[in-house]
């Protein structure tokens, strides 16, 4: 009989194989009003992120990237989570993803209206200090990139 770790730990990696092996949102966009690329210096991984930001909304999301298999899943499921959102809920979705992969001890709830979805697929990431900046990566790029539009 499998347990329910078990079953949500494959389940999870399927998650992350899945946006791995078929990114989605993959491609620079045309009408990216924001571009910006992002580095692990400590393991070479990279991502450059394309938004279209209009009227306080990320309308569409690209990236492209080369690193392993924790950081292009997540850029994938960032470009999946944002496309829609306002720049504030976008900010709230990032910091929220963050501290659920920084805090020490037990996983923080999201607030209100935020919804993690597949992203708590990448909660397995705590388990590895060193893959949490892979993580992060393209959230890094993400908060970077509309810091300007405050």
């Amino acid at each position: 009989m499998n347990h329910p770790e078990a079953i949500s730990d494959d389940l999870y990696r399927e998650i992350i194989l899945d946006h791995y092996t078929c990114p989605r949102h993959k491609g620079h966009l045309e009408t990216a009003t924001h571009r910006l690329e992002g580095v692990n210096p400590s393991c070479g991984d990279m991502v450059e992120l394309d938004l279209e930001v209009r009227d306080g909304r990320v309308v569409e999301v690209g990236f492209v990237g080369e690193g392993c298999s924790i950081s292009m899943a997540s850029a994938s499921m960032l470009a999946e989570s944002v496309r829609g959102q306002t720049l504030d809920q976008v900010r709230l979705l990032a910091d929220t993803f963050k501290a659920r992969l920084l805090t020490k001890g037990r996983i923080p709830e999201p607030p209100e209206g935020v919804e993690i979805g597949e992203l708590e697929a990448l909660d397995g990431v705590r388990a590895y200090p060193v893959r949490i900046k892979c993580a992060l990566l393209a959230w890094n790029t993400l908060l970077e990139a509309i810091e300007d539009e405050r």
